[in-house]
C-alpha cells in the first residue's frame, strides 16, 4: 500500500453481479450506496462503487472503487435501478426502470463528466 496516501486505488471485480452484491450490502448496513455508471473511450461502459478504506494500519481513509466494465455496453442503459433479491432458488440481479418494493434497490447514478480522479482518459 505504499503511496496510495491521496489516490483513488481502482478494484476491478469479476462480475456485474459482484458488485451488485457489494452494493446491496453497503445498503443492507444502512449505508447510502449508489453505482455510478459512464463510458470510456472504445464504446465500453463502466460501473463503480465507491468506498473508504478504514483502518489499515497507518492508512486511514484510502479511497477505492469497485468496478466493472461492461464491454461494448451491452446491460440496459435505460435503467436506473439495480434490483437484488435472494429466496430459495438463489440470487436475483436485474435491471429496473423504478424502484421494486420488497426488494434491495440501488439507484445508477449515471456521469455526465467524470472526474479525473475516477478515470483518466486519454
Amino acid at each position: 500500500m505504499e503511496g496510495f496516501e491521496g489516490r483513488l486505488v481502482r478494484i476491478r471485480v469479476k462480475d456485474f453481479s459482484d458488485l451488485a452484491r457489494l452494493a446491496a450490502s453497503g445498503i443492507m448496513m444502512g449505508q447510502p450506496t449508489y453505482i455510478i455508471r459512464f463510458t470510456v473511450e472504445g464504446g465500453n461502459c463502466v460501473y463503480g462503487v465507491m468506498a473508504v478504506f478504514k483502518d489499515f494500519y497507518r492508512y486511514y481513509g484510502v479511497p477505492l472503487m469497485y468496478y466493472w466494465v461492461d464491454d461494448g455496453c451491452k446491460l440496459p442503459l435505460d435503467r436506473n435501478y439495480v434490483v437484488v433479491r435472494s429466496d430459495e432458488l438463489g440470487e436475483h440481479i436485474e435491471f429496473s426502470k423504478g424502484f421494486r418494493p420488497g426488494t434491495i434497490n440501488v439507484p445508477i447514478i449515471n456521469l455526465k463528466e467524470i472526474p479525473d480522479f475516477i478515470w483518466r482518459t486519454g
